[in-house]
Order: C-alpha cells, then sequence, then structure tokens
C-alpha cells in the first residue's frame, strides 16, 4: 500500500472556505477513480500550503491520476509545480474503527521525474 503526499502553494491571499469550495470541485474525480482508496486535503495552519494524501494499492496507480495533464492544471492554479512523495504504508490505526490494519511491503517504488 503506498501513501502519496502531495504540496502545492495555496493560492495568495485564498482562505479556508476558498480553497475548501475549490477542493469540492474535484471531490467527483476522485470518487470516479476505483484505484484511490482514500484522499484527504489538507491546508496548512498560516494557509500558504495545501495538500493532500491519498491511499494507493501502488505507485503507478498514483502516477496515473497525477499525469502531466494534472500537473499542469496545479501549476495554472497555484503558480507552482506541485511536490510529490511517496512512503510505503505499513501500519493503519483507525481508532474509530477499533482497528490496526497492517499491510505486506510495498514493491520497489520506481517515482518517474515530475
Amino acid at each position: 500500500m503506498i501513501l502519496e503526499l502531495v504540496e502545492f502553494p495555496s493560492p495568495k491571499g485564498w482562505t479556508r472556505e476558498q480553497v475548501a469550495e475549490e477542493a469540492k470541485h474535484v471531490v467527483p474525480k476522485w470518487q470516479a477513480n476505483k484505484e484511490l482508496l482514500r484522499k484527504h486535503f489538507l491546508l496548512e495552519l498560516n494557509g500558504k500550503t495545501g495538500a493532500g494524501v491519498y491511499i494507493w494499492p501502488s505507485v503507478e496507480a498514483a502516477q496515473r491520476a497525477h499525469n502531466e495533464e494534472w500537473r499542469q492544471s496545479v501549476i495554472k492554479r497555484t503558480g507552482a509545480a506541485p511536490t510529490i512523495r511517496y512512503f510505503d504504508l505499513m501500519l493503519l490505526v483507525d481508532n474509530e474503527q477499533g482497528k490496526v490494519t497492517e499491510f505486506p511491503a510495498a514493491a520497489e517504488i520506481k517515482v518517474s521525474a515530475a
């Protein structure tokens, strides 16, 4: 299992409400992606950086979703390219469900230059 962390500058002067409203417009796109297991929309407390935390079955699935067209759309909206990092998701503690899930080791992560 892969956790992908995507960070990008928040548009200058935008409020939390504006960022959240913009995020709502892409919810259907992410709901339609059958490879995506979970997505969290984040905003740094100072409002300067937005982020997304994604749970994917593989790096390849993440890269299919975050292709060059998507990258260019982020640049157009924010003025800067996103940074993307991949992590091997080993354990998940879910206190709401009262369970801990352990995932097998991720395949060797091959990251393309993006």
